[in-house]
């Protein structure tokens, strides 16, 4: 599955991948999809946004949305971006958000500050 409005994948794997009912979205890094440069350079805020806007992208194309999210993973660079991120990604999930998984990892592709990956329900 591919979305030209999410960044094209950097390695051998799938922007998402659908199994049965489950779409299974591949960790999103702050990339602008038209010129695959990094977004937000040290400011995680913007990051967090790109990533999500590059979510969305993989999601629609996927046929799910923020809405039919079950489970996602954010990975940052830093934990003190913890509330920062948190109030981007809280945006993006009004109703029932699902659940979620945050980890401080030691880096990211392309010197990132954040990163998230999602599975999702589909029709």
């Amino acid at each position: 599955m591919h979305s030209d409005e999410a960044p094209k994948a950097i390695g051998p794997y799938s922007q998402a991948i659908k199994a049965g009912h489950l779409l299974f979205c591949s960790g999103q890094i702050p990339l602008d999809p038209k010129t695959g440069e990094m977004v937000g350079a040290s400011d995680v805020r913007e990051q967090a946004r790109q990533v999500m806007r590059n979510l969305e992208a993989v999601l629609k194309a996927g046929g799910a949305s923020f809405a039919s999210v079950v489970k996602t993973t954010i990975y940052l660079k830093d934990l003190a971006d913890f509330g920062a991120v948190n109030e981007i990604y809280g945006g993006h999930f009004k109703e029932a958000p699902p659940a979620r998984a945050t980890v401080q990892v030691a880096g990211l592709p392309r010197g990132a500050l954040v990163e998230i990956d999602a599975i999702a329900i589909v029709g």
